[in-house]
């Protein structure tokens, strides 16, 4: 039963990190279209789906509260004030959405709002994912790290990192998803952000060896980690040809591969651990009698429900969009 929430959790945060990924990655590059057609252009992609994406956060943290409680708890302690912050930062971002269609004079603070909204939630997202590599302060299974316990300077990089891989995600859902000007900028922007993100993932590697973060020895007691990293650099060859031959879907498709390999090399190189390396997934695990009872509840209606959503929604708002004069 344990393995099997393991495995759910795993679905849902990497469910949300793709297809919330994208739509922060939209907002952030609001800033480099041309002119409002051209953003129109750009949210216009996003507006059928990207409230829908964020359902998987809030059924992640459902299913972290339920399962596995004293993760839930130690992330929240460590992570309280990141945490609020991120929070804010979508609701605010929502609104902004939402507003920035209805204003005329004020469209560009609800501009601002919308992009600062996605810098700052993918950036915290980061920071957090960085903070758990990097190895929080832990005595035995209980935080004492304080309220910035979490941050440092590879923390920090690694949400900068995010920033530019959301980014990139972003960019190649333009190339299939969006009219031919706003397409055309998604693949101007591709070569840019990879080339970043190729050398954050370099600074990322010296830092982590510079720092001896525990996680690297781990790598190289274990070779066969370095599957996922392959994986990667193949995606990333991908990615460099299909912008060159101008594909429309595989771009998208090669920076999901880039996220699926850095995200199953953090799996595989953390487990059993849920906190590096303080707390295993038995320690953190409810009873059994709660599992079971989140297994009829949730296992078995509320998250295929929620696939089976998110699949029609996507099947039925499948191909290219166009801005319109008025609303999204």
């Amino acid at each position: 039963m344990i393995a099997f929430w393991v495995a759910v959790l795993a679905l849902t945060i990497f469910l949300y990190v793709t297809l919330d990924g994208f739509d922060l990655g939209i907002g952030m590059l609001l800033p480099l279209a041309a002119d409002e057609r051209q953003r129109r252009g750009m949210i216009a992609t996003i507006a059928p789906v990207w409230d829908g994406n964020e359902t998987w956060l809030v059924l992640n943290a459902a299913i972290l509260f339920g399962t596995f409680p004293l993760t839930y708890a130690t992330i929240l302690s460590a992570f309280y004030l990141p945490l609020i912050l991120m929070l804010g930062a979508l609701i605010f971002r929502g609104v902004s959405f939402e507003f920035r269609d209805k204003s005329t004079r004020t469209r560009p603070l609800w501009d601002a709002g919308f992009v600062i909204g996605s810098y700052l939630a993918t950036f915290l997202q980061g920071v957090a994912v960085g903070a758990l590599v990097h190895g929080l302060p832990m005595a035995g299974s209980r935080y004492i790290g304080g309220a910035f316990g979490w941050a440092s300077p590879f923390a920090l990089l690694c949400g900068v990192g995010l920033c530019v891989g959301y980014a990139l995600m972003g960019a190649g859902w333009l190339t299939f998803r969006s009219p031919p000007a706003v397409r055309e900028l998604g693949f101007r922007l591709i070569p840019r952000l990879l080339a970043a993100l190729v050398l954050f993932l370099i600074a990322v590697f010296v830092l982590a060896l510079k720092d001896d973060i525990t996680i690297m020895h781990r790598w190289f007691e274990r070779p066969e980690l370095f599957a996922f990293p392959a994986l990667g650099v193949a995606a990333c060859a991908t990615l460099a040809w299909a912008v060159a031959k101008r594909r429309g879907f595989l771009p998208f498709a090669a920076a999901v591969v880039i996220f699926a390999a850095a995200f199953g090399t953090l799996a595989v190189s953390f487990y059993p651990y849920m906190i590096p390396f303080a707390i295993t997934t038995t320690q953190a695990a409810a009873p059994l009698s709660s599992l079971s009872f989140m297994f009829w509840g949730a296992g078995v209606v509320v998250l295929p429900l929620t696939l089976v959503y998110t699949l029609v929604v996507y099947f039925v708002l499948k191909g290219k969009t166009y801005e319109a004069e008025q609303g999204y």
